[in-house]
């Protein structure tokens, strides 16, 4: 469904990660959302910068428009409506980039993406806690920092597949073989983080699916129904 300014808007091997990414630029979007390819696209570039996290969540709120979102999860609706809930707005449309889990932007506008990441990352305490993940065996192991500046934070590890190609045969982008990007598969809580230094070891069968090749994690203030920003973060490669 269109809405206003172009978007679709719905109210109510050892392998480690590389250090200190910049942002986790999550991407809400839909493949019945005829606004949403190029900011998937763009997502696809944005995945390529080894200082962001770029995260596809595929939304299943336009399913009843023709097309049901073959990717989609509700638990990703729902996350995009606290982050709404918790900026005190309503702005809850496709495609909509959430960056460092504190601004919204246009998914598509590359320039308003970075924009958002400059001005998130002016807050001090915002992506600011060093995070490690790799994969050890069977076993992803994150390892925290100590921070003196907090005393609470979730722990959360992202299943991903990194490219995910789909023909879509219903819908406003009927015809259309779109790749979604880094799109998130599962999710689970490792932990609670309390601002002392910490590790954790997740057995990969927790997360383990058909077409998972990469896993990201991130500590976030607040919890699952009001979260608030991200505190530090890591991704890597599966194979």
């Amino acid at each position: 469904m269109m809405g206003v300014a172009g978007v679709c808007v719905f109210v109510a091997v050892t392998t480690a990660a590389a250090a200190d990414p910049r942002a986790v630029v999550e991407l809400f979007t839909s493949q019945g959302c005829s606004s949403c390819p190029p900011a998937d696209k763009m997502l696809g570039e944005l995945a390529k910068d080894p200082s962001l996290i770029a995260l596809s969540l595929p939304i299943d709120y336009w399913d009843y428009l023709g097309w049901k979102d073959t990717l989609a999860d509700s638990r990703f609706t729902a996350r995009q409506k606290a982050y709404s809930a918790m900026r005190g707005d309503r702005e809850v449309y496709t495609p909509q980039v959430v960056v460092n889990g504190v601004t919204h932007v246009l998914g598509s506008d590359r320039a308003g993406i970075e924009a958002a990441v400059a001005r998130t990352r002016a807050d001090q305490d915002v992506m600011k806690v060093p995070v490690t993940l790799a994969k050890d065996g069977g076993h992803l192991n994150v390892s925290v920092a100590a921070s003196a500046g907090h005393d609470h934070g979730e722990i959360w590890i992202c299943a991903i597949s990194k490219s995910v190609p789909i023909t879509i045969g219903r819908g406003e982008n009927r015809g259309q073989e779109i790749v979604y990007h880094n799109v998130v598969r599962n999710v689970l809580k490792v932990g609670d983080w309390n601002g002392k230094a910490g590790s954790w070891s997740v057995p990969m069968e927790n997360i383990a699916r058909e077409g998972i090749d990469a896993a990201a994690v991130y500590v976030q203030d607040g919890n699952r129904d009001r979260p608030g920003p991200m505190l530090g973060a890591a991704y890597t490669p599966l194979n």
